[in-house]
């Protein structure tokens, strides 16, 4: 798998911890983090509740029988949790 780097212009082949987490989020961590940052959810409303929007998207897309969307949507519901609201003990 190759990945494009739009601030270099630059393709590379991905690592085994990117082609990882393209498999589980649907995108890599740099990616999915540069995205919630620029997010007006994010900025506004806070990571709790862009987590909460994500799992209402991956209700819609159970009910739409879109089930390897909703478990990715779900992963990165979480991560957002898991990075941006929970203490780092």
């Amino acid at each position: 798998m190759r990945v494009y780097n739009p601030t270099t212009g630059l393709e590379r082949e991905m690592t085994e911890q990117e082609v990882r987490q393209v498999r589980m989020f649907g995108c890599t961590e740099q990616q999915m983090r540069e995205a919630v940052e620029q997010s007006l959810t994010f900025r506004f409303s806070g990571a709790a509740m862009y987590a909460m929007s994500l799992m209402s998207d991956a209700q819609e897309e159970i009910l739409r029988d879109m089930n390897e969307d909703a478990r990715q949507t779900l992963n990165r519901a979480k991560w957002i949790l898991s990075t941006y609201c929970m203490d780092n003990e």
